[in-house]
């Protein structure tokens, strides 16, 4: 719940295919560099693009800028506005989107191999000669503030980004994408094409492709859509934030009969040693559904949620180890407990049976998360993003394989301590004193309350 740091790069890499995948590694007559996957089994192509920085390369006080410039990339470009351009693209069979995240600005495409080069042509054209039409940028505006509005009437999403704010500070992944309303209501035009100008350039660019296309044709395809782009963005990648979570438990009043929990401590880059220890560990702890120990302790023993779950947050500025539930307020104290005794429980080992079940699981579902070449582009593009080896799709599992008992407990010694455990709870839990602390059954609620660091919900800045 902390924020969107696992983006969808993140969530696709744990997704790669058993099966050998050929990656073709290809550069552009232009020089632009890509990935390619093969497949003329069906006659069309999907290509995912990222610009790494995304959302994080927000100008000073222009929070929410790019996120706003990525939405309004389809509203018009060149000589067709937004229903000459929309009507453009469905008369082509093409698919066309934009999305942006603090990690990179994202474009998925997909096209018929005998319509690629026109679609490609109206994704040149959104990039590099966008309206942002007055009435259109109003439009997504709206669009945009009416999520912010509704963000902050949804605890999960206040609490996630309570949990960011503590997390990251001032860096941008601090923060949400979308901005404040008061950020977003400041916008220009000149600030939308600023924002396009930070972080739409070749120097940051991803490419990956797979499906109905030769190396020769998509080193074609590239230079002719993204060609003319700027070589280099106006604005410098982010540096890597630092963790400030401490341990403790913060209460947003929140007037509602359950308590909504996200919980964060440290977490580890996909490239530290111990990474696959650390996934195979939070498969036990609370990534396995049904078989995991926090969903036998708090859901099946005890009732006290209907579903408690944990993850690995990992992103290019960040990595967080995180989970959330939702529990009444009166037993809430009691769940939370619970997540702190098992947090720290992981670190005296696991049985070989529980090892098995979580490894037969990983492996055996990676190649069910596999379907098509859509799925394939996302995939390679993430890979490159993180830097991963283009061999990466074909030793995974071995890498899951390997880990062993002592391994887990290993980095669940290393990781998993309850003191530097942060839980963010917004609604009226009772039980809980100033540290998070069960206070005494005699008690009330009312008296937990006063002795629980409060804060309003409407006081904070909007945060992610």
């Amino acid at each position: 719940m902390i924020r969107a740091l696992a983006t969808f790069v993140f969530v696709l890499l744990a997704a790669l295919p058993a099966r050998a995948i050929e990656i073709q590694e290809i550069t552009s007559p232009g020089g632009i560099r890509a990935w390619l996957a093969q497949d003329g089994s069906i006659p069309f192509a999907a290509m995912t693009v990222l610009f790494k920085g995304g959302a994080s390369l927000d100008a000073p006080g222009k929070r929410g800028a790019i996120n706003l410039m990525t939405a309004t990339l389809e509203e018009g470009a060149g000589d067709l506005d937004a229903t000459g351009f929309a009507e453009a693209l469905e008369g082509l069979g093409a698919e066309i989107g934009f999305s942006a995240g603090d990690d990179a600005l994202t474009i998925t495409f997909r096209a018929l191999s005998e319509n690629r080069d026109q679609a490609a042509d109206l994704l040149r054209q959104a990039l590099t000669e966008t309206r942002f039409d007055s009435d259109r940028v109003e439009l997504v505006r709206a669009q945009v503030q009416l999520s912010i509005r509704a963000e902050a009437t949804d605890p999960q999403s206040i609490a996630a980004k309570e949990m960011a704010r503590q997390a990251w500070g001032d860096h941008p992944c601090g923060s949400s994408t979308s901005g404040t309303a008061d950020s977003v209501a400041a916008l220009t035009r000149d600030d939308l094409i600023d924002a396009r100008n930070r972080v739409i350039a070749r120097d940051r660019m991803i490419v990956a492709v797979s499906g109905d296309i030769t190396p020769e044709d998509l080193g074609i395809l590239l230079d002719r859509t993204f060609g003319t782009l700027p070589e280099t963005g106006t604005a410098p990648l982010p540096q890597p934030a630092t963790l400030g979570l401490t341990g403790g438990v913060t209460v947003i009043d929140w007037d509602s009969p359950q308590t909504v929990v996200g919980f964060a401590g440290p977490g580890l880059p996909m490239d530290d040693p111990d990474y696959f220890a650390a996934f195979v560990a939070n498969h036990i702890l609370g990534g396995g559904g049904f078989s995991s120990r926090l969903m036998d302790e708090i859901r099946e023993k005890r009732g006290l949620t209907y579903g408690v779950s944990t993850g690995l947050a990992n992103g290019l500025y960040g990595d967080s180890w995180q989970g959330g539930m939702a529990s009444g307020n009166e037993r809430v104290a009691e769940a939370v407990d619970l997540v702190r005794q098992e947090w720290a429980r992981l670190a005296d080992g696991v049985t070989d049976q529980e090892l098995n079940d979580a490894k037969t699981y990983l492996t055996g579902e990676y190649p069910l998360r596999f379907d098509g070449n859509r799925r394939i582009a996302g995939i390679l593009a993430g890979m490159q993003l993180v830097g991963l080896p283009a061999d990466y799709v074909n030793t995974r599992n071995d890498k899951v394989e390997a880990v062993t008992a002592a391994d887990v407990q290993r980095v669940a010694q290393r990781l998993l301590k309850a003191d530097n455990l942060r839980f963010v709870l917004v609604g009226r839990p009772a039980g809980l004193d100033a540290d998070g602390a069960r206070l005494p059954a005699a008690e009330t609620a009312t008296e937990a309350a006063t002795e629980t660091t409060t804060e309003t919900a409407a006081e904070p800045e909007p945060v992610q």
